[in-house]
């Protein structure tokens, strides 16, 4: 059982542990923002991950198998997506550098933890390669032992808290650097630069 546990763990930290547009996303909005926000994010990014590790236990290479074809359209639907928050973050980051009041109205975007939980649920769920991942994972441990209902449980259990964590270290790192670069200037520079590293990962999700 406690095997099961870790190798949910390993599989959890496994993917989201790669630093790409998610990882980026979610420090960006952080920083930006606050905490609560960013952690909101991270926590969505989290249930993806779990969600997808459930899908893998119960249908395991099936389910695979029948999502891998449409790995493509995701894909592109997911770089359609990146672009506009890219767009969207540099514009509204802009706009209230111009107009500082309307930042203190806005709540638009992902400003709301439960806009950011969504937002970024949403946006992880459109990458298939995930439970392709946790699909082979777990076919590979039926194959030597054969997962049981409790080990499946802790697998999912333990894929979804690995994830959980280091997306709130991220969360965290963001509203560190949201400190530290205090001011409108700093706020704006923050918000440029999580866009254009979201546009070079959007463009190296379109190439991959």
């Amino acid at each position: 059982m406690i095997g099961a546990f870790l190798d949910g763990v390993i599989a959890g930290y496994g993917v989201a542990i790669p630093v790409g547009a998610i990882a980026i996303l979610i420090m960006g909005l952080a920083a930006r923002t606050s905490f609560t926000v960013g952690a909101a994010a991270a926590l969505g990014v989290a249930t993806a991950d779990g969600l997808y590790a459930v899908v893998a236990v119960v249908g395991g290479a099936a389910l695979a198998g029948v999502i891998e074809p449409a790995a493509t359209p995701m894909r592109w639907i997911a770089v359609a997506v990146l672009l506009g928050l890219a767009a969207r973050t540099a514009y509204v980051a802009v706009r209230h550098h111009r107009d500082p009041a309307r930042a203190a109205r806005s709540d638009a975007g992902l400003a709301t933890p439960p806009r950011a939980y969504a937002g970024l649920l949403a946006l992880t769920l459109l990458n298939p390669m995930t439970i392709v991942y946790f699909g082979a994972l777990v076919l590979g441990r039926q194959a030597s032992d054969e997962l049981d209902a409790g080990g499946e449980a802790l697998f999912v259990a333990g894929a979804f808290l690995a994830s959980a964590s280091w997306q709130l270290v991220i969360a965290g790192g963001g509203t560190l650097v949201g400190r530290l670069l205090t001011g409108a200037r700093g706020r704006l520079a923050t918000a440029l630069v999580s866009s254009a590293l979201i546009v070079v990962l959007a463009a190296g999700t379109a190439l991959g």
